[in-house]
């Protein structure tokens, strides 16, 4: 999707989600004198607005802690100052660093807002909350193409390969998106390809069976690459849409994944054409700023597509989005907010700035 954000987006948002949550999906009786098209174009249609109010209901509460601390702060120092002054841009700026969106952005977004308040003359703090919403997320989409969805090949099996460090909630992550393709119509295969971690073979395979997906694996120490391609290859006889490669989380030594790493691409890379299609990193919100040096690290190893930000509703520090995609230019492919199916979301800029900023709405 192509997101060119101007001054208005706070309020755009505001409206658009706040009718949608205050309608709750008002559920019309179709006339029984309309055509069979249209009564299904409105029935497809009100299927979609249930489904887009339900998700804007998980970031909502998902996002509780992260608003009641970053947004309630902001509100607060919104009382406390009548006027802009330097003080309250002080003020301002410890904030949006306490809340995890890195230091680096949160000077540049100082320096934007403090031109703005300059040019425009602005003096009323409250119009400044809208300023401060916009500002950021002009940060985050910088005028770039957002590709915010899985990118399937045009001939199957997609390829998608985890990686990350032990703990993020990787495995995890692998079922919960398994079981959305499948609920999609799609035929999934999971292979282990983290032979080293104890116990991580079994608890995919565990998953699989839960999810009723296909499965691939071999004993504890065996390499992950041959076991790679024994999936790969049995996905491709059997037709599988959609392969999910898990990975070992080892970073203490990054020559050492970085060569495991090459080695498992260059496999996928022989067995199927252009795969991996994708490289998904996935990272533990609740790390904060290790977040960040993790995604920097893997970066430099292999070729990273996507982040999956995971345990959102666990931290208190919800700009980790805007620091990650201002430090490493990454975006943001999903995030989890709990342990059901349902709580893992595709990134949605728009619904992120609801549940973020809702109390200020």
């Amino acid at each position: 999707m192509i997101m060119v954000i101007n001054m208005g987006l706070f309020s755009k948002i505001k409206n658009m989600f706040k009718q949608e949550v205050k309608a709750d999906v008002k559920k019309e009786e179709i006339s029984t004198k309309k055509e069979e098209a249209e009564q299904k174009t409105e029935v497809k249609e009100e299927k979609e607005t249930e489904k887009n109010v339900e998700s804007v209901k998980v970031y909502e509460k998902g996002l509780t802690k992260s608003r009641e601390n970053f947004v309630s702060k902001l509100i607060n120092l919104t009382n406390k100052y009548h006027k802009i002054t330097e003080d309250y841009f002080e003020e301002l700026e410890e904030i949006l660093i306490m809340a995890d969106i890195g230091v680096n952005t949160v000077m540049d977004f100082m320096d934007r807002l403090r031109k703005r308040v300059r040019q425009e003359h602005i003096e009323d703090v409250s119009y400044l909350n809208e300023i401060i919403v916009d500002e950021l997320f002009i940060i985050y989409v910088n005028d770039e193409v957002i590709v915010n969805k899985i990118n399937f090949a045009k001939e199957k099996p997609t390829v998608v390969l985890f990686v990350g460090v032990n703990g993020v909630g990787k495995t995890t992550t692998i079922a919960k998106l398994a079981e959305k393709l499948k609920t999609e119509g799609k035929s999934v295969m999971l292979v282990a390809g983290d032979t080293f971690r104890a116990g991580a073979t079994k608890q995919l395979q565990e998953w699989a069976n839960r999810v009723d997906a296909s499965f691939v694996g071999a004993q504890e120490g065996a390499d992950p690459a041959s076991v790679i391609f024994d999936g790969l290859t049995k996905a491709k006889e059997d037709g599988i849409d959609v392969v999910l490669i898990d990975t070992a989380g080892r970073l203490q030594n990054k020559t050492n994944l970085m060569n495991e790493l090459e080695k498992i691409n260059r496999v996928i890379g022989k067995v199927i054409e252009g795969a991996p299609h994708e490289t998904l990193l996935v990272i533990d919100a609740t790390t904060g700023q290790n977040g960040i040096s993790q995604a920097k690290s893997f970066k430099e190893i292999t070729n990273i597509t996507g982040i999956v930000l995971t345990k959102l509703d666990g931290t208190a520090k919800g700009g980790i989005v805007l620091a990650i995609k201002e430090n490493v230019g990454i975006p943001v492919k999903y995030i989890g907010f709990g342990e059901t199916k349902d709580d893992l979301q595709v990134f949605d800029i728009e619904k992120y700035i609801y549940g973020l900023f809702k109390d200020m709405m």
